[in-house]
């Protein structure tokens, strides 16, 4: 009786998790693949779909959320305005929406099930997950070069596209057409976007550095980075409210705030890259934690096989065709095919909402899990030993 309530104090969890993590740098050491994969693989081995010693518990899932905010805070203070918002990356996560949804769709129907159901899982595929590409291109030092920029500014579009694709989708299956509901959504999501680098960049950045120069900043030079780590939160709190991806929202909040020089005040790039090396681990590892392939029936595996594949080569296509059209070299544009693969939590996130209304079933949302999880893992083992092998060409 002691030992399962020792196991679920936060302090154990919490404990298990940060071991996990270092266990996963190990792993991925070992086998040489991103750090990414070495997490994902430990929580998997961890988690239900092995030992079971840890479960995807409403406090992982908390930790993983900070996790993830404070990653794409992180990759945000690396970029500057100007590299996100480009009409060519819109371009890129236009197509990139347009053919997953199509082969989601159509491939669900010929597996039989519903219309509603198909509808859903198109959905589900439009997704992109910012945070497992940044992350990997970050590792490797690849986070400037035009492939990754066209990869962040297109996710960074995709999840507003991906909204609209949700909000149209479910009016769809409940035979309602909205397009002043369609027009609010679009409004909402763009708003935020420019207000929000608006602010940051005209008033928030001469606010730290106008703390930076007072006597606060000299006597608690901690106060500027409590101020920044509040705005990241108080952005992606917002996006989280207009119903876009937090992380979309803790992006913003970093490119708003990049560029400001800190003289006196603790930089906030310094205290945000160490809590990134703790909590984007357990995010990484969460994911692995997540899955669990004892619900997978016979019958179900081809259907997961089949969605990974689609949702790979749809996404792949869908945004390596417009991104040679537009001018990247072959090369350029085969990475940014690769990197926007990754569903991660947008998509799972699709799966509960679609799960929660009772328009997809259990198996279904099992397979849009775990086809999140494939395409997670299947991206940094591809950009790593790929990537590496272009650049020497």
């Amino acid at each position: 009786m002691i030992l399962p309530e020792f196991t679920n104090t936060i302090e154990f969890q919490m404990s298990l998790l940060l071991f996990l993590a270092l266990a996963g740098y190990l792993l991925a050491s070992k086998i040489n693949q991103s750090v990414v994969i070495g997490e994902i693989i430990v929580g998997i081995i961890i988690g239900p779909s092995v030992f079971g010693l840890i479960t995807y518990t409403d406090f992982v899932k908390s930790i993983a959320t900070f996790g993830a905010i404070i990653l794409l805070f992180v990759v945000g203070l690396e970029f500057k305005l100007k590299d996100i918002f480009n009409i060519k990356y819109g371009v890129i996560a236009l197509f990139g929406v347009i053919l997953p949804w199509v082969g989601g769709f159509y491939l669900s129907e010929a597996f039989g099930y519903s219309f509603s159901s198909a509808v859903f899982v198109g959905t589900a595929l439009t997704a992109t997950s910012i945070a497992i590409t940044a992350n990997v291109l970050r590792e490797m030092g690849k986070l400037q070069t035009d492939a990754a920029k066209a990869i962040i500014g297109a996710a960074v579009i995709d999840d507003v596209l991906s909204l609209l694709v949700l909000a149209f989708s479910e009016q769809i299956v409940h035979g309602e057409i909205s397009l002043l509901s369609l027009s609010l959504i679009s409004i909402k999501a763009l708003m935020f976007l420019v207000v929000g680098a608006y602010v940051g960049q005209k008033y928030l950045t001469k606010i730290i550095m106008r703390i930076d120069k007072s006597s606060t900043s000299t006597k608690f030079p901690e106060f500027i980075f409590i101020f920044a780590m509040a705005v990241a939160f108080f952005y992606a709190m917002i996006a989280e409210y207009i119903h876009l991806s937090a992380i979309v929202g803790a992006f913003l909040a970093g490119v708003s705030l990049e560029g400001v020089v800190i003289r006196n005040g603790k930089d906030y790039r310094e205290g945000a890259s160490y809590l990134h090396i703790i909590f984007a681990s357990i995010f990484f590892v969460s994911l692995g934690i997540l899955a669990d392939f004892h619900s997978i029936t016979s019958s179900l595996l081809w259907f997961l096989l089949a969605l990974t594949v689609v949702a790979a080569l749809t996404k792949f296509i869908g945004c390596y065709l417009p991104s040679k059209f537009l001018g990247f070299s072959n090369k350029d544009a085969m990475v940014i095919g690769v990197g926007m693969v990754p569903r991660g939590e947008v998509a799972m996130i699709v799966a509960v909402i679609g799960l929660n209304s009772g328009l997809i079933m259990q198996d279904i949302y099992i397979s849009l899990v775990l086809m999140s999880l494939l395409t997670t893992i299947i991206t940094p083992i591809l950009l790593k030993n790929w990537f590496y092998k272009l650049s020497k060409t």
